[in-house]
C-alpha cells in the first residue's frame, strides 16, 4: 500500500486522495483475499530466481530448469541457440525490478562465458512440468 501511496503522490495529489486511493486499493485486496481462485489453466507456478538450481538444454530452443531441487520448468525459446550446447557458457537470468518469475515474460535471459561473450535469448513460454514429466526426461536432459 506505500507503494501505491508513494506513486500517486509523486503525480501531485492531494493527501486526501491517497487516502482515498489507499482505502481502495484496500478494499480490492481483501475482496481478492476472501475468494481464493485456482492458478488459470496453462500458467506456471511462480517461483524466485534465488530458487533456480540448474539447467540443461537438449535442443537449440529448449532450456529445462531445476528450481529447487524437485522442480523442473521448460523453456521454449523464440530462435534458438546452438551456443546452447556449450557447456563451458553460463545461463544468466538478470531481474528487472521483481525477482519472481511467473511466465516467460519475467526471464530475462543470457548466455554468458564471463569473458565479453553475450548472447540475449528471447524466451516464448515456461511451462513448470509434472513430475512424470520430469522423471521421463532423459537423464543427459535432466538440470
Amino acid at each position: 500500500m506505500l507503494t501505491l501511496i508513494k506513486i500517486v503522490r509523486a503525480a501531485g495529489a492531494t493527501a486526501g486522495f491517497c487516502a482515498l486511493a489507499a482505502g481502495a486499493f484496500g478494499l480490492t485486496a481483501a475482496v481478492a483475499a476472501a475468494e481464493p481462485r485456482p492458478p488459470a489453466a496453462g500458467h506456471a507456478p511462480c517461483f524466485l530466481t534465488n530458487q533456480w538450481q540448474g539447467w540443461r538444454s537438449p535442443s537449440s530452443a529448449v532450456i529445462y530448469l531445476r528450481v529447487n531441487r524437485r522442480d523442473v520448468y521448460r523453456i521454449d525459446l523464440v530462435s534458438g541457440s546452438p551456443n546452447l550446447q556449450r557447456r563451458d557458457l553460463r545461463l544468466i537470468s538478470e531481474e528487472r525490478g521483481s525477482d519472481m518469475i511467473c511466465s516467460a515474460l519475467d526471464l530475462q535471459l543470457t548466455l554468458s562465458d564471463g569473458h565479453g561473450f553475450r548472447e540475449p535469448l528471447i524466451a516464448r513460454n515456461l511451462v513448470k512440468l509434472t513430475d512424470l514429466e520430469a522423471q521421463a526426461l532423459p537423464a543427459k536432459e535432466r538440470p
